[in-house]
């Protein structure tokens, strides 16, 4: 059984339905232009620019099991005591376990510029306590007391409690910026 082919285009019709011609081939699908997306960045930081070389004066160097801690002109000292109490809250954490000195000060930068930049408050900082290093000496604990104590969006810090990691950690206290320190006018 052969269909003539106008049996064929009356089924055809009959299949699809009523059909309107097209009076033009060209459609503007939009008249907005789409968005633009910027391209990714990479992040260079200048570690100068945040770094203050006034508050390195006489350091001493810790050992393992020793706390640290800091706070700047003007802090109440029980700032630290409401760090420790968990107080402020923990909105971020940065683990340096297993990175060079160069590479702890390239994250350590990054992860503070991020943090500043979202509004976060009080961040905890993991470095570890040194026992793989020489002469059993913390270097990235001794490294990160100074380079807090420089940093200029730092308002305190100090050794976590012994369930937050102890002498191998530290809670930051950061500089809020001023698009959100009317959230925290009252705290201090």
């Amino acid at each position: 059984m052969t269909n003539t082919p106008q049996e064929e285009q009356n089924l055809f019709l009959n299949t699809i339905g009523k059909v309107t011609p097209i009076k033009s081939d060209k459609h503007n699908l939009s008249s907005e232009k789409p968005k633009p997306y910027p391209k990714k960045k990479t992040l260079i930081i200048n570690h100068h620019e945040v770094l203050n070389s006034n508050n390195a004066n006489s350091l001493q160097t810790v050992q393992a099991e020793e706390s640290i801690q800091y706070t700047i002109d003007g802090l109440q000292n029980k700032v630290l005591k409401k760090m420790r109490k968990g107080y402020y809250g923990l909105d971020a954490e940065l683990d340096l376990h297993g990175l060079t000195i160069q590479q702890a000060k390239q994250e350590l930068f990054k992860f503070l510029h991020f943090c500043l930049q979202d509004g976060l408050h009080c961040v905890r900082i993991i470095h570890g306590k040194g026992y793989r290093s020489e002469n059993n000496l913390p270097v990235l604990k001794n490294e990160l007391n100074l380079w807090l104590r420089q940093h200029s969006d730092i308002r305190a810090f100090c050794s976590a409690s012994q369930k937050d990691g102890g002498t191998g950690a530290v809670l930051v206290l950061l500089r809020l910026s001023s698009k959100y320190s009317d959230q925290y006018d009252s705290e201090d």
